[in-house]
């Protein structure tokens, strides 16, 4: 299965930073650029949840965590959209010849 998974990803002839997901909805990183741009995302969203802790009041929260990872998350679907394959729900890897 693990190899049927690297030969999907593989099959990229576009060069989609991100294909499909095989199960589910969304999108998988495809390239190296791909993988970058989810790291980055993960190291920026726990840098900003770093900066808060419990005795944080919300408003302080509000602008030093859940904005900036609001506009964050919308910015890196943005680029999965431009950079991707078209997102659509699957159960399985697609049939050969399709």
């Amino acid at each position: 299965m693990i190899q049927e998974y690297i030969e999907y990803l593989k099959d990229n002839p576009k060069g989609y930073w991100f294909k499909a997901r095989v199960y589910g909805w969304g999108w998988t990183p495809a390239t190296w650029q791909g993988w970058v741009t989810t790291a980055g995302y993960i190291v920026l969203v726990l840098f900003f949840a770093l900066t808060i802790d419990k005795e944080s009041p919300f408003r302080e929260v509000m602008f030093t965590f859940i904005l900036p990872v609001l506009f964050l998350t919308l910015t890196f679907i943005r680029i999965c959209y431009k950079k991707g394959e078209k997102p659509h729900f699957s159960w399985g890897f697609p049939k050969k010849g399709h």
